[in-house]
């Protein structure tokens, strides 16, 4: 070796054990220009390798040492210099190892590198009898010249994980985060190392070598994989590998952390693999443990979601030649049991099947949402694949199935009790507390009454806050579908009458709103029989756009969405349907089927917020796909509940607790007091708003989004929730530590299971209100939201006008209306429309379409069908 650098060269060893075929994989691998072998050695080598017979170049006597160092030593070494390059095999690589006869009977130290130092060891070391021997735990890679850290272990001490320490002379170690932003002492992170000893780089890709150096303050890191925490002793611990978590229905799972879990019991050996993405096995060795004492374990230490599915127990692991657990040798789970979760009751588990009706309903929902055939009704639903998500959607699915209402059952019970049998004791209390209720609502057959209170909120907003300019747009929600294929002709007129049967269905989309003579805002049906007679104002239009690439589709939207007469509250002009043909160049210059639309073009609805929300949008769809495809044969039901008939039974209703809910939650805010925000201008409140917005949009990639949904699976809360505390946390940064926040939300409102079906305005602005206190950590902080979204969304159908009347506020000048926080979940059913054959996509609008209704909003978008951009943010 010595030779070697002296003569200026680089050392690379190579196991003469190894296959010729490898050996020259491996020489290529390293660009070797000349190999040194020995007479044992010589014939492994093909003559297109440059090697060299050191046999004939030893100086093997003292008599034969007249050798000129001076000359051979001229050798200029830097530290960008190379001395050595190792070939590292990883895991799967073949290495061999030499046995020895003898056993050291004296031992001064003994180092443990190269895998984590267990606890199990440590205890084996206790037994054995080698005096005054000090033991090292040692960490390191190849990368950084073997060893980084080191940790005189104490064999008397009792602990479950032992130190890696502190870093060796001349190295550094810092733990980051995945934003290589530095962790607070006692969090995890990633393990960086930094020092004399690390590498150059990757000879020859230079691809890989940038993943793993990073340049900190002018000096090179190399990022390990590993992750680690510092405490505050400054001793670092080995947390596992990155490599070792795995994304489980959508939540990130340490497996090391399960297998350790496991290996506290009795059993000598295990691992843990995600299986078809569906579940977790352990592969356990012991001959005197069962899976119901290993699963009972797992339960009192580990979150609902990282308890395995399935165990497999097994007389001996399979292991390759290295000793290390072989994972390719591992019997499949199918092998022992033919379904997954039948395993759950075959394997000294019970199978608890439901025994009356409501817990029969609530099994036969559960097993169509996981696919199965049975599942035990003492299963916890975070052990076969649920989350947040999916809570979300039992719980609305109970309301529709028992016709519930938010009063009467609660998600955070859902959340705590997450069986079957909590389920439905939960639903029985919920089905008594309803009957104690109002009673149903019932169509009011009504043609006029008062506003509701979304009605008067919207319909003032945009007459007094907007410019007459632009106040005809504020309001608008724009839905742009494009055909894309067209198995069966779209007939432009069959979509003239589905358009018109949705607006004869649903009375609030020819409804007109205005001042009464004594000033109250009232809402006017219109007749059916004169919307039949006069399609005009309620704007069915074909328009035919020109083959002029420059102007594209989003301009001529824009047109028709900033048109003047787009809408016209007082005449019940809310809703426009304009079809945008793309103009066909042939010989005739003209279209081919006046009455046909053909792939490309576009069907675009604009439909004004006092007659519309956002939960609106599936049930229009809806409705107007099986319109077109029955070609309107469908009866109309004179008896369904009209949007009318809800706008006078909210103002029913009995408001006490709400209210009494609201001034407490309001107490001690300050309602008046505005955020110090940036601003590039001021604004008195008098000031008419344009509508004009500034917009910035951030898409998270795959890591991001999907380490958000796992935060707020693992804590329990939705992503609203996650969102909204980090919204906090972001403006208590912007404004300097300013504890006392208040910011307006939106609550879809649909608080009885009669609203589901019904198109209109139900949406409630409400103030979100926290005291955050700057010690408090983040967790802290969204266990405080948490509660708080929980709490609000029981009174959340208290009007926004009876909250202000009580504080005294005028709603034209509430400072926390204009910091606003929403969060939108795009269902799949919204982003096509199949008419009769033929599908049509969503086109999204781009910025230049949108309008500011208020000064500061963060609207977080997570569309869960797509694979990219799942989650993003604008504001």
């Amino acid at each position: 070796m010595m030779a070697i650098e002296m003569a200026g060269g680089v050392y690379c060893p190579l196991s003469p054990g190894d296959p010729q075929h490898r050996l020259h994989v491996l020489i290529k691998e390293a660009q070797s220009c000349l190999v040194l072998v020995h007479y044992l050695t010589e014939t492994k080598f093909n003559d297109d390798i440059i090697s060299l017979n050191i046999d004939t170049v030893l100086v093997d006597s003292e008599d034969e040492t007249d050798v000129n160092f001076d000359r051979i030593s001229k050798v200029l070494a830097t530290e960008c210099s190379i001395a050595y390059i190792i070939l590292t095999s990883g895991s799967t690589g073949t290495p061999k190892a030499s046995k020895k006869r003898k056993a050291l009977q004296y031992l001064r130290s003994l180092c443990s590198i190269g895998e984590p130092f267990a606890v199990k060891l440590l205890d084996l070391i206790k037994t054995s009898t080698i005096p005054q021997c000090r033991i090292w735990n040692l960490y390191g890679q190849t990368e950084t010249t073997i060893a980084a850290t080191f940790h005189l272990v104490h064999i008397a001490a009792d602990k479950k994980r032992i130190e890696i320490g502190v870093p060796l002379p001349n190295y550094h170690c810092i733990v980051q985060d995945e934003f290589l932003q530095s962790v607070v002492l006692g969090q995890e992170g990633y393990l960086l190392v930094g020092g004399v000893g690390v590498f150059l780089g990757y000879l020859g890709r230079n691809d890989l070598t940038s993943k793993s150096l990073v340049d900190i303050d002018g000096e090179m890191f190399y990022r390990t994989g590993d992750r680690a925490r510092l405490d505050k002793n400054g001793f670092l611990h080995y947390q596992g590998r990155k490599d070792h978590q795995i994304k489980f229905h959508g939540q990130r799972i340490e497996l090391v952390e399960i297998q350790q879990c496991l290996l506290d019991t009795s059993i000598s050996a295990c691992v843990v693999i995600k299986w078809n993405d569906d579940h977790l096995i352990a592969y356990v060795q012991s001959s005197d443990i069962n899976a119901k004492q290993l699963r009972q374990h797992c339960q009192s230490h580990l979150p609902p979601h990282m308890i395995p599915s399935i165990f497999i127990i097994l007389e001996k692991l399979p292991l390759n030649v290295n000793g290390k657990i072989d994972r390719k040798l591992l019997p499949p789970p199918s092998s022992y049991f033919f379904h997954p979760l039948q395993l759950n009751y075959t394997n000294n588990l019970q199978l608890i099947k439901p025994h009356d009706e409501i817990q029969i309903i609530l099994h036969i929902v559960w097993c169509n949402m996981f696919q199965q055939q049975q599942i035990s009704i003492d299963t916890n639903i975070f052990t076969i694949g649920g989350h947040s998500l999916i809570l979300m959607q039992l719980y609305h699915r109970y309301q529709t199935t028992f016709h519930l209402g938010i009063k009467s059952l609660s998600i955070t019970d859902l959340f705590q009790f997450p069986t079957i049998i909590g389920h439905a004791q939960f639903i029985r209390q919920a089905i008594n507390i309803e009957k104690h209720f109002e009673d149903c609502w019932s169509p009011l057959h009504l043609i006029q009454a008062p506003a509701s209170f979304a009605q008067e909120r919207i319909f003032l907003d945009e007459k007094i806050r907007f410019s007459s300019k632009s106040n005809n747009k504020i309001y608008a929600i724009p839905l742009v579908f494009r055909v894309l294929s067209a198995n069966t002709p779209i007939s432009i007129t069959r979509l003239h009458r589905a358009f018109q049967f949705v607006i004869m269905k649903h009375s609030i989309l020819r409804t007109a709103l205005d001042f009464s003579t004594n000033g109250i805002i009232i809402q006017h049906s219109l007749n059916v029989d004169n919307m039949i007679d006069d399609m005009k104002p309620y704007g069915f239009s074909i328009i035919d756009l020109h083959d002029d690439k420059d102007r594209g589709i989003i301009k001529p939207i824009t047109e028709i969405i900033n048109h003047r007469d787009l809408f016209d509250l007082t005449k019940g002009c809310v809703i426009q349907c304009h079809i945008l043909r793309q103009y066909q160049l042939d010989d005739n210059l003209s279209f081919k089927n006046d009455n046909l639309l053909t792939k490309d073009d576009l069907i675009l609805f604009n439909i004004h917020h006092s007659a519309f929300d956002g939960a609106s949008i599936s049930v229009f769809l809806h409705d107007f796909s099986l319109a077109y495809e029955t070609d309107c044969s469908l009866p109309l039901d004179d008896d369904a509940m009209q949007y009318i008939d809800y706008s006078v039974y909210e103002r029913q209703a009995n408001m006490t607790l709400s209210r009494d809910f609201w001034r407490s939650h309001l107490q001690g805010h300050n309602l008046e007091h505005r955020l110090s925000l940036p601003t590039d201008q001021q604004r008195t409140s008098a000031d008419q708003r344009s509508g004009l917005a500034s917009i910035a949009q951030i898409s998270f990639d795959d890591d991001i989004s999907t380490t958000f949904l796992n935060y707020a699976n693992v804590h329990k809360v939705t992503p609203f929730q996650l969102g909204l505390a980090t919204f906090y946390t972001f403006l208590f940064k912007l404004t300097h530590g300013l504890s006392d926040l208040c910011i307006a939300c939106f609550n879809a409102n649909r608080y009885k299971n009669e609203l589901e079906n019904m198109i209109g305005m139900f949406v409630a602005t409400l103030p979100y209100c926290i005291h955050l206190n700057s010690h408090w950590s983040f967790d802290e902080l969204v266990k405080h939201v948490r509660d708080m979204c929980w709490s609000i969304l029981k009174h959340s159908h208290y009007p926004l006008q009876y909250i202000l009347a009580d504080s005294h506020l005028n709603q034209l000048n509430v400072p926390f209306l204009e910091t606003t926080f929403d969060f939108i979940t795009v269902s799949s059913d919204m982003d096509h429309i199949s008419l009769d054959g033929a599908t049509l996509e969503q086109v999204s609008l781009d910025s230049s379409c949108e309008v500011a209704k208020f000064d500061f909003m963060l609207t977080f978008v997570y569309n869960p069908t797509l694979n990219d951009d799942r989650l993003s943010c604008r504001l």
